[in-house]
């Protein structure tokens, strides 16, 4: 099966000024590695060779990022230069040209992937699993194509959470033996009316159907007005049309200054461990400092 992915990082990213006047915020590191390049990976681990990552003219630097900088390569040793592996897959770039929102970002990729489903991710909401995570997304929407539905159904990505789910987009989800639909998705439901603790994750694997519902949403909008990918998921999810994965792994939520500090601990405990020991002496010397 022939699918594409889709990064989404044309937004401003102002809860990181001032450095993100300059630098995107999809390239604030995990130590070393900057948050897209997670999301490519998890693309590439996942079999997808066709990457589409939609930006806005202040972005140029993702595009250099991608890009082969053989002054550099000529300066460097072996250790260091294998630390600048060339990608394995086709990585294109195109501009949003006004903030219209998801919506008028995922009308941008019709081009791209034709008939082909495609996966989207937001780089500041990292899933790191095994197998990854689009991966098992690719899997769950083979399960959903039969002879009345040949191109099968959407699929977003959910998380069971307790306590207050009404900052999220929350799914009305109805499981069968074999999948979990979505009914309907809420965004930031009021306390007391949510209609499950099952909460939609920056991940979803669409099919070509979400053009059509995307344009008929875009109808009700004026020109140049902002309007989000939420409506047309419940179009299709009144057709019986949408399902759910839920994640299990380890979530980085980098789209906050508190979510990054939270995220580049995890990532020390969980994956980059030879840190672990210097994080935690550092930490308990200056606890001690400040008792």
């Amino acid at each position: 099966m022939d699918v594409k992915g889709v990064i989404l990082a044309a937004g401003y990213g102002t809860r990181f000024l001032p450095i993100t006047k300059t630098i995107p915020k999809e390239m604030l590191p995990l130590i070393d590695i900057p948050s897209i390049q997670l999301i490519v990976k998890e693309f590439i681990d996942s079999g997808i060779k066709d990457i589409l990552i939609i930006t806005s003219r202040r972005k140029k630097v993702l595009e250099d990022f991608f890009d082969r900088e053989i002054e550099l390569e000529n300066n460097l040793n072996s250790e260091k230069l294998a630390k600048l592996k060339e990608f394995d897959a086709n990585i294109f770039f195109t501009r949003q040209k006004f903030m219209g929102g998801t919506g008028d970002a995922l009308l941008l990729c019709e081009p791209f992937v034709g008939k082909s489903p495609f996966i989207v991710a937001y780089p500041d909401d990292i899933l790191i699993s095994e197998p990854p995570f689009s991966l098992q997304m690719i899997e769950e929407h083979k399960k959903s194509i039969t002879h009345n539905n040949p191109s099968g159904c959407t699929v977003l990505c959910g998380e069971y959470i307790d306590g207050d789910v009404s900052r999220y987009g929350v799914m009305d989800i109805e499981k069968n033996e074999k999948l979990i639909y979505v009914k309907k998705m809420v965004e930031k439901p009021e306390k007391g009316k949510e209609p499950s603790n099952c909460i939609s994750l920056g991940r979803y694997l669409y099919t070509h159907e979400i053009f059509k519902a995307l344009k008929e949403v875009k109808k009700q909008y004026k020109e140049n007005g902002e309007f989000y990918q939420t409506e047309p998921i419940n179009i299709l999810a009144g057709e019986g049309k949408v399902i759910c994965k839920i994640f299990e792994g380890l979530r980085l939520d980098t789209g906050t200054p508190e979510g990054y500090i939270k995220s580049l601990v995890d990532y020390i405990f969980h994956i980059r461990t030879e840190y672990k020991t210097l994080l935690v002496d550092y930490l308990n010397k200056k606890l001690k400092e400040a008792n």
